[in-house]
């Protein structure tokens, strides 16, 4: 599988990214976010705070050129990935349904935390289970997921909520203030996909975990 990353200015997490897939065997190509040639079977948006988070968090990363190639992969059906900061681009795109707000807390949140598989009914979490708990890292300001209720209805009726805040039991938690304690939601198709949570942070045991190979490997079966 070939993978494109996409880097914008105050991208942290290209090659954490980059790493984590290469582990998988995946045959990765980190591309600056004035490239407009870029072709991939998974384009993925990677966490960090892109332009500074300046307005809000994607809100000038949407205008980069590379962005006109990921709307086209998306909308030719491509399989595509965001990752925290990258998720958020996805929203600011209309790729992905909904908005980001501030954490309810107003502040950074930076651990590892537990979230629940809400739906394996599709190629990203295909390796893992339904209800499964993953130990995975989240590092955001903005990660409160805000939907209308209409939105929220659809979401749950198409099985686009795919991640979920948990504690170690299972039981929903409170992290940041999202509706439903969502972490992670896809398209319709289920070919675009966008989490807070870090996987590419949690790829080796050394790490503290390494459920975030056990995701991303859903892309290479």
């Amino acid at each position: 599988m070939k993978v494109a990353i996409i880097t914008f200015p105050g991208t942290n997490c290209e090659r954490d990214t980059a790493y984590a897939f290469d582990l998988l065997g995946a045959k990765t190509k980190i591309y600056w976010h004035t490239e407009t040639d870029i072709k991939a079977d998974l384009i993925v948006l990677p966490g960090g705070f892109s332009h500074g988070d300046y307005l809000r968090t994607g809100a000038i990363a949407k205008f980069s050129p590379a962005m006109s190639a990921v709307i086209k992969h998306a909308k030719n059906g491509g399989l595509t990935l965001g990752i925290c900061n990258g998720f958020q681009m996805l929203l600011e795109l209309g790729l992905l349904p909904g908005a980001m707000l501030r954490n309810s807390s107003m502040s950074f949140i930076s651990k590892i935390t537990n979230i629940k598989v809400i739906s394996n009914n599709n190629i990203f979490l295909g390796q893992t289970k339904n209800n499964e708990i993953l130990r995975i890292p989240v590092a955001h300001g903005e990660g409160n997921y805000f939907a209308d209720k209409n939105t929220l209805k659809a979401l749950n009726d198409n099985e686009q909520i795919i991640l979920k805040y948990c504690d170690e039991k299972g039981v929903p938690t409170d992290l940041n203030g999202s509706q439903q304690n969502i972490a992670g939601i896809c398209d319709k198709n289920k070919r675009i996909f966008g989490l807070m949570p870090h996987p590419e942070r949690a790829c080796e045991n050394i790490l503290g975990s390494n459920d975030g190979l056990k995701m991303l490997k859903g892309f290479l079966c």
